[in-house]
């Protein structure tokens, strides 16, 4: 074979493996991101909730709560 098609060929090949572990590193790092996309949605959800509860009244809070701890 031509050594000038050969080397082409060789670097084609490198590039191609450069490529498919990029793809890989980009896919683990866009799963991760799902994870914690939807662990914040989720926690974003809850403190709606909370948030929804508080303005309704019903927090469950009294007035002793909104008193400084004893070390103040």
């Amino acid at each position: 074979m031509d050594p000038a098609l050969e080397q082409r060929l060789t670097d084609l090949e490198s590039r191609v493996a450069h490529h498919e572990r990029m793809a890989e590193e980009m896919s683990e790092v866009l799963y991760e991101q799902s994870r914690t996309i939807d662990r914040l949605t989720l926690h974003l959800r809850r403190l709606r909730e909370q948030m929804a509860e508080v303005e309704a009244g019903g927090g469950g809070r009294s007035p002793q709560d909104d008193r400084p701890p004893p070390h103040y």
